[in-house]
Order: structure tokens, then C-alpha cells, then sequence
């Protein structure tokens, strides 16, 4: 089950300006809400309580006082996890001990991880599986950060015997998502949906006739709009940038779902290939 901090987050992107307003109040301070009534929320807000109740449907909950349950128990988890790693704010303050760095960053990146376990779609997973099992090839695509995913998922899929290809050009890719058609898979990782390339890959795929998947935070991007599959992390952006780590974290923990389900079909068959590579390796290693 999605997280209400999650699918705020997630739905950022498509609320009007006032609804903006109230999503980032209500993430910044939720305890503002489990204390206020709808018409003081509004007041904080700069808006009016129909503004509020609107957008407490966009998020998906029937009302307010759902609404207000609803932070109040996520509020209360975040409390708990927060407790257990000994941290009052998840946020990288310039004045942190190193020691403040290493927990707030390990307690982001355990909470993506934790987050994304628990809001992923075991059918869509799945159906992204099915398609793997049975495509002619795979061509998986991600820019900057989501580029080390991509490449990830693609030397995980070589080891098992899986033919896939990443490329770093965006121009080499182009010319080869082209040539997924028909029996073909295009993955495109990207952690807002947003990124030109990785939205242009896809398309080109799907007019070539492939099976689409995209991976991405965002379910409501244009990404994730245009693809046959759709696999949403739950990662949080901070304002030092631990997000960037998040959201790989969060892609490779997919990316590991993913390769581990589609073993799990082959376990004889992968264990051997596994082994071969293995053993292919080492005399590479200076232990021998």
C-alpha cells in the first residue's frame, strides 16, 4: 500500500498552483494538519476550504477528515523510523557531524528502498516479467544516474543469457531502440519521467511495435503515460541531493525485483549460466 507522503509526492507534479501550495505545507509540517481543522489548513495555505477538499480528492482520498487519518498515521510511522536511526530530521543541515551525514543518508535511503517495496504493484511486476520471458530482445535506456540503472539491469540480464543491450550514446540508442519491434522490449528509466531522451526512446520503440516498460517515481509523467508497463519507485528529493542516491537506490532495488522474479522461472537453467560466468572470472582475481 502507497504511503500518503508518497502519493503526494507523486502527484506533485499534476496539482494546480493552490493544490501545490497545500501538498508542500502538508510535507514540510504534517503535524499541522493531524492539528488543524480544514478551514484553518486553508488559512496557512492562502487558499479556501473547497481549494483543500479538491484537493484532498486529487491525492485520492474522499475528503478531509480521510485525509487527516491518514497523514496522521504516516506521521506517526515516520516518528518511529525516525526514532530507530536516532534522527529528529531527515534534512542534511551544513552544521551535521559526520556522523549526522552517515545516519540521515542511511535512514533516506532505507526508507526509499522500504517505500518502494511497499508501494510497488506485484501484478504490474509481474506483467513486466512476462514480457522479458518471452521478447526477441530487450533494449533498456536511463540518462545521467538512471543511466548506471540501465546499465545495471542490462549486465544482470547478460549473465543470465537474456540478450539486452544499454547504450551510453544517445544517438547508438536511438539506432537501436529503432530496431525493437514486434517481440521486442524498450525500458526507459528516468526518476521524474520528464528526460527528453529517454521519453524519445520509448516512443520510438512503441512506433517499431515493441512492448514498452517504464520505470520511473513519477506514475503521471509523460513516461509513464506513454508506456504498455509501469514500475513507480518511492524515492524522496532532499536539497542536499541525497535524493539523487535515493532514486538509484530505489531503481536498482526494482531492477533487483525484477531480475530475481524472472530467475525464479529458470532457476536451473540461470544457476548454471550464473556459475559459468562466474567461474569465467577468476583467474582474473589475484586470490585466484
Amino acid at each position: 500500500m502507497t504511503d500518503v507522503f508518497v502519493a503526494l509526492r507523486q502527484r506533485v507534479p499534476t496539482l494546480s498552483k493552490a493544490e501545490h501550495r497545500i501538498a508542500e505545507l502538508v510535507l514540510e509540517h504534517p503535524s499541522v494538519v493531524v492539528e488543524s481543522t480544514i478551514t484553518r489548513l486553508a488559512e496557512l495555505a492562502e487558499t479556501s476550504p473547497a481549494t483543500v477538499a479538491r484537493f484532498c480528492r486529487a491525492v485520492g482520498f474522499a475528503g478531509y477528515k480521510e485525509f487527516r487519518m491518514a497523514i496522521a498515521a504516516a506521521n506517526s510511522r515516520e516518528e518511529t523510523q525516525r526514532e530507530l536511526f536516532r534522527v529528529d530530521d531527515a534534512e542534511i543541515d551544513a552544521a551535521d557531524s559526520a556522523l549526522d551525514v552517515i545516519t540521515k543518508v542511511a535512514y533516506q535511503e532505507m526508507r526509499a528502498i522500504e517505500e518502494t517495496a511497499r508501494g510497488l504493484d506485484p501484478e504490474a511486476l509481474d506483467a513486466v516479467v512476462g514480457t522479458l520471458r518471452s521478447a526477441s530482445r530487450i533494449d533498456v535506456f536511463g540518462a545521467a544516474s538512471s543511466g548506471l540503472t540501465a546499465l545495471d539491469l542490462q549486465q544482470k540480464l547478460h549473465r543470465i543469457g537474456v540478450t539486452s543491450f544499454c547504450w551510453a550514446d544517445t544517438h547508438l540508442a536511438l539506432t537501436s531502440f529503432a530496431l525493437t519491434g514486434p517481440g521486442g522490449v524498450a525500458i526507459g528509466i528516468s526518476h521524474s519521467g520528464q528526460t527528453l531522451e529517454t521519453n524519445q526512446m520509448l516512443d520510438l520503440a512503441r512506433r517499431s511495435g515493441a512492448t514498452t516498460v517504464a520505470i520511473t517515481n513519477y506514475p503521471d509523467s509523460p513516461l509513464a503515460s506513454g508506456a504498455d508497463h509501469v514500475l513507480v519507485t518511492s524515492a524522496r528529493e532532499s536539497k542536499y541531493r541525497t535524493g539523487a542516491m535515493s532514486s538509484r537506490l530505489a531503481q536498482m532495488a526494482v531492477v533487483d525485483f525484477v531480475v530475481v522474479r524472472l530467475l525464479q522461472g529458470e532457476i536451473d537453467r540461470a544457476s548454471d549460466l550464473l556459475r559459468r560466468t562466474y567461474d569465467a572470472v577468476q583467474e582474473h582475481r589475484l586470490d585466484g
